[in-house]
């Protein structure tokens, strides 16, 4: 087993691999670990600095000749919804998300296989097992939550929960400088409410609630459809090699 040290991180460079989002392509990570008393810290430094959180490792796409995966955030103060948000966000409102320890459970697991299936058949994630999903949940030495949404149900103005099935749960990292978006899943069958666009719309508002400045979306990448997304949300910051900058929203 690899020794670390929990007071000096050690970094790590991955081998190549396929890219995961541009075809044709591959590529390599630096990572460390995150772990121990310093843990939330380190975590702290390197989300400045672009890196992001998987279980109890800190990664940076650190691929030769290509830049593209860019990390984002939105200015959650500043951030104003298009009139489509909005119209998401009403057609949402009989949901009420829960915040959570980041305890993993039989009935988010049965939720995240329905999802992984549906919108993602062909991805890695299909081979994951119980254990590797309450890994990807409980395994961090940060200050995570999970999000549970539900419907409204009679009990919800005074209990403040939301009753019957798991519509959609949200993993993220609380941080000093905002909440921190690890990954989401959803109920497939519920293609009309928009619910990606929505959990991030609701983490959006958490996190200027919360009066943090920021709201981490993780790697934009240019030319991958699936990551067209992030673009959406504005305003927004991405670091480029002289610091986070400002970007203007496009038509």
């Amino acid at each position: 087993m690899t020794a670390h040290s929990l007071n000096t991180p050690e970094f790590y460079l991955t081998a190549p691999a396929p890219c995961p989002y541009l075809p044709g392509r591959t590529e390599r990570k630096v990572f460390t670990h995150l772990v121990g008393e310093r843990a939330p810290l380190l975590h702290e430094a390197l989300t400045g600095g672009g890196f992001r959180r998987s279980q109890s490792i800190a990664y940076r796409p650190a691929c030769f000749n290509c830049r593209l995966c860019v990390p984002t955030r939105v200015l959650a103060d500043q951030f104003r919804p298009t009139r489509n948000m909005r119209r998401i966000v009403r057609r949402n409102d009989d949901l009420i998300g829960q915040d959570l320890p980041n305890s993993p459970t039989s009935e988010q697991h049965s939720l995240f296989r329905r999802y992984i299936e549906s919108r993602h058949g062909e991805g890695g994630m299909t081979a994951m097992t119980v254990l590797d999903f309450a890994m990807m949940m409980e395994d961090s030495h940060v200050d995570t939550r999970i999000i549970e949404y539900r419907a409204r149900g009679a009990d919800s103005g005074i209990t403040g929960r939301g009753e019957g099935d798991l519509i959609a749960v949200m993993l993220y990292d609380r941080l000093a400088s905002g909440l921190s978006l690890v990954y989401s899943f959803f109920d497939p069958g519920h293609e009309k409410r928009s619910l990606g666009t929505f959990l991030i719309l609701d983490m959006i508002s958490r996190t200027r609630r919360e009066g943090l400045p920021h709201c981490h979306l993780g790697y934009w990448v240019e030319g991958s459809q699936k990551m067209e997304y992030k673009a959406r949300f504005h305003p927004q910051q991405r670091l480029t090699g002289t610091g986070w900058k400002t970007v203007e929203q496009t038509a």
